[in-house]
């Protein structure tokens, strides 16, 4: 049952409700593009979609407003999938449900999706028929944002026309960002043979989870816990202390979220099995020592498991070991310049095995630095070479640099200024965004990004806070009434 009705502005909040009821993962937009569409034919306006499923809403200018330059709003259609172990929820089919908790909109056991649906919702609110005095509108829509940027890299010259572009995807009111770090990823594969599990051993089952995760921009340096490598941790001294025969490992999902839960299925000689209890107990409590202050929920759980006839071969268990615990994760510099902004890190995101006796390992990595989000790229493909693994690495996407000179920049200080009677804080960002592709094929863009807060993004601890709705909601409108003229 929806819970949103009498939050204000009400009209945005009526938006956000409606897309929470449209599944939305990415690269399954479908839907939300259907809604978008007749959303735009319900309202008699202008719209068009390019071949990567990129949506364009215009709206006229106010009348006694046609002489203001054309304003884009910009914000991406798919949200990231993620929900806590035993939540029976299927992002293609079932609608998310938000609920109020005190000054908070979040949801039961899933990502909430205000990245970036309180964005749209934003942008639809301006786009139906109010009071509200701006010049022409164009309402931007981006495809698979979270996944790969399909859409902004997909996007062409000519499918806009302003040159004022506000992106509507931040998640820290207060805050204006006029720069982002740019992003790959790193993928390596190892293909091993099966071996023969002796009858005298015993099969276990182990997990770690009840960490916190985040967003591997937003949050990548505040020390949580990656529970792909604290479990490769457990493995790696299991290995050391008894024979082990490791069978699968599964941790993580997303590249571009830290990891929160993982577990591997393995065995040992049966004789070690006491041994291997006590030293489960010692090692959860190490690393909930370690993890007190960024992950108090924490825990390792380990039962026993029916095994198959086969495990993973020797040298390859020893990479895949070796190589998990070698392999980097959290920030790798600060920017020298700009306080409290990191300016290179990598994600350690995910290990699967698959049915094709591979194991492949994703990771990414940013930067606001071009020559450093390589370097990073070559340092974790360094480290997977060593073990044998193959390497692939994505074309990547660039960094958006700070123009301080910027003119929306200065319009959106002092409306924020007027409204709120204090000066925002202008800063970069660490996370990726769209801007640094659409600036590389419409260079004369001038940019900014704001939005409410969002905490939790790309986990299911995901919230949005009510009170900086309203102000996000008022701080546009005030940009919006003092765009200059052509």
């Amino acid at each position: 049952m929806y819970t949103l009705n009498n939050l204000e502005p009400d009209v945005l909040w009526k938006y956000f409700e409606e897309i929470c009821k449209i599944p939305r993962p990415s690269k399954r937009e479908d839907k939300i593009i259907a809604y978008l569409e007749k959303f735009a034919r319900k309202h008699r306006l202008e719209y068009k979609k390019d071949a990567a499923g990129n949506l364009l809403i215009s709206k006229p200018a106010s009348p006694g407003w046609e002489n203001r330059k054309t304003v884009v709003l910009q914000s991406h259609m798919d949200m990231v999938g993620e929900k806590r172990s035993g939540v029976v929820h299927d992002f293609e089919n079932d609608p998310v449900i938000p609920l109020i908790d005190g000054e908070w909109v979040r949801a039961e056991g899933t990502t909430l999706g205000a990245d970036d649906g309180i964005g749209m919702a934003a942008q639809l609110a301006l786009l139906e028929p109010n009071g509200i005095g701006h010049g022409k509108i164009e309402c931007l829509f981006t495809v698979d944002e979270e996944t790969g940027l399909t859409g902004a890299f997909a996007l062409q010259p000519g499918f806009f026309a302003g040159r004022i572009l506000i992106n509507l995807d931040s998640e820290d009111e207060g805050e204006l960002f006029i720069g982002c770090a740019g992003g790959m990823d790193t993928t390596a594969t190892m293909e091993y043979d099966a071996q023969e599990i002796p009858s005298s051993h015993t099969g276990f089952r182990v997990m770690a989870g009840g960490l916190i995760g985040g967003h591997s921009g937003d949050d990548i340096h505040k020390g949580r816990g990656n529970s792909n490598k604290i479990l490769n941790r457990f493995l790696w001294n299991v290995n050391n202390r008894f024979d082990m025969k490791l069978v699968w490992f599964n941790g993580g999902n997303l590249r571009n979220a830290i990891p929160r839960e993982a577990e591997a299925l393995f065995s040992v000689h049966h004789d070690d099995s006491e041994a291997l209890h006590e030293y489960l107990g010692v090692f959860t409590r190490t690393v909930s020592q370690e993890l007190a202050d960024t992950d108090p929920g924490f825990a390792v759980s380990m039962e026993p498991a029916d095994l198959p006839s086969e495990s993973v071969d020797e040298d390859t268990q020893l990479d895949l070991l070796y190589s998990l615990y070698a392999c980097p994760h959290g920030v790798i510099s600060w920017h020298p310049t700009i306080k409290n902004l990191v300016e290179t890190s990598t994600n350690l995101a995910s290990v699967k095995f698959n049915e094709e006796n591979r194991i492949i390992i994703a990771t990414s990595q940013r930067s606001s630095l071009e020559s450093a989000k390589t370097d990073v790229s070559s340092m974790v493909e360094s480290v997977f070479r060593l073990a044998n693994a193959n390497i692939k690495k994505s074309s990547g996407y660039p960094g958006w640099t700070p123009n301080h000179d910027s003119r929306i920049l200065r319009i959106t200080e002092a409306g924020y200024k007027r409204l709120f009677s204090r000066d925002p804080v202008v800063r970069a960002i660490h996370a990726g965004l769209e801007c640094g592709l659409f600036l590389e094929k419409y260079p004369d863009l001038d940019m900014i990004s704001f939005g409410p807060t969002i905490k939790g993004a790309h986990s299911p601890d995901e919230r949005l806070h009510i009170p900086s709705v309203q102000k996000f909601w008022d701080l546009l409108i005030e940009v919006l009434k003092n765009i200059p003229e052509n």
